[in-house]
């Protein structure tokens, strides 16, 4: 059958094996990481737990990709100041059913195998290796926690069968200047990879396009088999890092059966761009962009999608309000996105992003920002190009990010000249998990 199917197979026929594969699958999610180019956004939360688009975090979106593909065994390896991200997960994530087997299981590092944290990525899974042994998946399919991104995980798995493969890895088609950031991949004609380098200052290229190469997305589908061997003759490797990209995939490439699954052939709702929608909200900018872009008209993100929706933490929250209607002090919102709980008092909004229960009080401004939950803007502040961590108080007539040295003095500064402003830099005190 892995022989007869086709991955643009419209009959039930191929859904039904799809379904199998998934259901067949344990997806684990390296969730460790701080993210220290994002500054003192973790300070007190991992990389995965940072809010992103007004009411989620980045790992829902990894989360949400697992869920709406079918595979529905999912385990959280979590590391760095994780009580934010478990949190998140034990009120947000809960409503899988474990009398269908359908669950998702922290895994924090707990020394159970050795003295050691997380060492790495590899590392990070082989402690945990008991653990997916006892579900007894025929895959296990690796995932980092902070992404975003769309992706159909069950296509990816079909391709994997149907090419007979130990390991698949997915892999983003970018501009060969950019791939010296990722790992890359070279491949034969038939999409097996005879190479894999991380970083490479000279990226190999795609077959026929000079100007273009293969970046791997860290994402992985294992034969469960193949991996538990390969795990453990990486971790009696003295001279291993315990990491994917730079010990186990390398030797498994090698040795191995190890195919490229082009990202663009399960992205979900690409849109008219035709694009496949992928990014790293690893720097403030590209933060402050990525949540920038979804107050666009048309953004290349699609949260609409009622067929592929994005699963969160749902507060139960009154709706937005906007009042005041007066000349000057007129409660409004331009090209922005509000959440429910925020209250617009006779301020003015523009080309911005609110999460929940914000409130911007009277002749206040805020233009080209990012405001994370909880947070109050003072009467006649001004702010522009901003983020602003959960729990900021903005004192009235504040202004921020219109004196880029002046800020420099009291808040982080960004190289695209984004302001970042946490509690802490306004000598405030926050006692809650953000």
């Amino acid at each position: 059958m892995q022989q007869d199917l086709h991955l643009n197979d419209p009959s039930a026929t191929f859904g039904r094996f799809v379904s199998h594969l998934t259901r067949s699958t344990f997806a684990i999610v390296l969730a460790g990481g701080r993210g220290s180019r994002l500054k003192q956004l973790t300070d007190w939360r991992s990389k995965p737990a940072v809010p992103f688009g007004g009411k989620f975090r980045i790992i829902d979106f990894t989360l949400s990709n697992c869920v709406n593909s079918g595979i529905r065994r999912i385990g959280v390896a979590t590391q760095y100041k994780a009580q934010s991200l478990i949190h998140h997960l034990q009120r947000g994530w809960s409503f899988l059913d474990g009398r269908f087997d359908e669950f998702i299981e922290l895994l924090p590092a707990q020394q159970q195998v050795s003295e050691d944290w997380y060492l790495g990525t590899a590392d990070a899974v082989y402690q945990n290796l008991d653990i997916i042994r006892r579900h007894k998946p025929r895959y296990v399919i690796v995932l980092s926690g902070d992404h975003i991104y769309k992706m159909d995980y069950g296509r990816m798995l079909a391709q994997h069968a149907q090419n007979q493969a130990d390991l698949t890895i997915a892999c983003l088609d970018v501009p060969r200047a950019d791939a010296t950031e990722f790992g890359v991949m070279k491949v034969d004609d038939a999409h097996r990879i005879v190479d894999f380098v991380e970083k490479p200052k000279e990226p190999p290229t795609i077959p026929g396009r000079p100007d273009r190469s293969l970046a791997s997305m860290g994402v992985y589908v294992f034969n469960a088999g193949f991996l538990f061997e390969e795990l453990c003759r990486d971790r009696d490797d003295p001279n291993s890092t315990h990491d994917f990209g730079k010990n186990v995939i390398p030797h498994a490439v090698k040795n191995y059966r190890v195919y490229a699954h082009n990202f663009g052939e399960s992205c979900v709702g690409m849109g008219e761009s035709a694009i496949p929608y992928w990014r790293d909200v690893g720097t403030l900018d590209a933060y402050w962009e990525g949540n920038m872009e979804l107050t666009k008209v048309t953004p290349e993100l699609n949260l609409y999608d009622e067929e592929w929706p994005i699963w969160t933490y749902q507060e139960q929250l009154p709706p937005a309000k906007f009042v005041f209607d007066d000349d000057g002090r007129r409660g409004m919102a331009i090209d922005s996105m509000v959440s429910g709980g925020n209250v617009i008092s006779g301020a003015t909004v523009k080309r911005s992003l609110l999460f929940s229960r914000v409130t911007v009080h009277s002749y206040a401004v805020v233009e080209d920002s990012v405001i994370l939950p909880r947070v109050d803007i003072g009467r006649g502040a001004q702010l522009r190009r901003v983020v602003l961590d959960k729990y900021c108080r903005i004192p009235p007539g504040m202004k921020i990010g219109f004196d880029i040295e002046a800020d420099r003095k009291r808040f982080y500064v960004s190289e695209g000249g984004i302001t970042l402003v946490t509690p802490e830099m306004l000598g405030q005190q926050v006692h809650h998990i953000r």
